[in-house]
């Protein structure tokens, strides 16, 4: 999957700041080969594909947002 073009803000503009880019574009090509490992091991090792991708899903839906208790 190719990184994302535009990374909206909260507000919807873009981020801009050339050095958050290229840690949003490392950070997104590194996610996706670490779940690409993990999910074809899982298939390879006898894991149902759908029930592999739901339990990603699952992962990725229980994430807590670091401004959680912040205030935001």
């Amino acid at each position: 999957m190719k990184t994302p073009e535009i990374w909206p803000q909260d507000d919807g503009q873009p981020v801009s700041c050339v050095e958050k880019l290229k840690v949003l574009e490392e950070n997104w090509q590194e996610v996706q080969d670490v779940l690409r490992d993990a999910f074809e091991d899982a298939v390879l090792m006898g894991v149902s594909e759908q029930v592999m991708r739901d339990r990603l899903a699952d992962l990725v839906t229980a994430l807590v947002s670091p401004r959680q208790g912040s205030g935001a």
